[in-house]
């Protein structure tokens, strides 16, 4: 039987690395806290990484990352420039990273795919159980209604979030291109402003709503002529995002290489339309 997976999470002062630590804290003893850090300048560093959610976890946040030696996986939900950074302490400490960052740029994913070559990386935009089989419907559905309905991703989020689209409706509508035969990202229309003209056949809108406290939504709408089918996923806790990061951690410790996602952790098996 397979030892306590030892656990490092980046960014133990955001909302996410709080989510993750208490989620740690709360697991079964499969799981065990081992290091969390952040940068310079949090009110955290030094002091417990639990204080905030009223429990002692006997992890002290530091500034830096090589708190995480001895670690086997680092759960990140950090920036971009971070998460890059710390690609750098996974591979000199033999970490596996779980990535929940979004917002990466073509030459930064690109460089996770070469990290993956050599060490297991799991990178989902969203880790939310939900939320992946909202993906599977939503490609489902888009296999079935490629000719004859208009395809429009809308999602919302607090108004601190600094990407946009988030990386889950990025993801959605990528693989509803995908399942509908439509070219990614050449069909996808970001804004709409002054006279546009009407729309394609094969373009799949995107709209995105910040404001307040809103944890995450995101809707996929497949209008047609006298009909309407839109597939919605709420998110009312960022619970189910901390949840889903320690079964990616559960599952990468055991992978020697490669690049997976929340599908290949969930064991989900393809719904295609015929």
């Amino acid at each position: 039987m397979r030892q306590v997976i030892r656990v490092a999470v980046a960014g133990a002062s955001g909302k996410m690395g709080q989510a993750v630590i208490a989620e740690l804290l709360g697991a079964p003893k499969q799981f065990q806290l081992y290091a969390a850090f952040d940068q310079p300048g949090s009110p955290l560093i030094g002091r417990d990484a639990a204080e905030r959610l009223g429990l002692s976890s006997g992890v002290q946040v530091t500034e830096g990352s090589e708190a995480c030696k001895g670690a086997e996986v680092l759960i990140d939900f950090t920036r971009p420039e971070a998460t890059m950074a710390h690609l750098q302490v996974c591979s000199h400490h033999g970490l596996r990273p779980v990535i929940g960052t979004t917002g990466f740029s073509d030459d930064q994913l690109q460089g996770i795919e070469a990290f993956s070559r050599h060490q297991a990386v799991v990178l989902a935009p969203n880790m939310s159980v939900g939320v992946n089989i909202f993906f599977r419907l939503a490609e489902l559905a888009a296999g079935f209604l490629h000719q004859g309905y208009d395809m429009e991703v809308i999602e919302a989020h607090h108004r601190a979030k600094v990407d946009a689209p988030s990386g889950t409706a990025l993801k959605v509508g990528e693989r509803i291109a995908k399942a509908a035969g439509r070219q990614w990202p050449q069909h996808a229309v970001w804004q709409r402003h002054g006279h546009t003209g009407a729309r394609t056949d094969d373009e799949i809108g995107f709209s995105v709503i910040r404001g307040g406290d809103i944890i995450g939504d995101h809707t996929v709408m497949f209008a047609g002529q006298g009909e309407r089918i839109e597939l919605t996923h709420r998110s009312s806790s960022r619970t189910t995002y901390a949840t889903g990061a320690l079964r990616a951690a559960a599952f990468v410790v055991d992978q020697s290489s490669g690049l997976f996602d929340m599908p290949d952790v969930l064991g989900l098996s393809a719904l295609q339309a015929k």
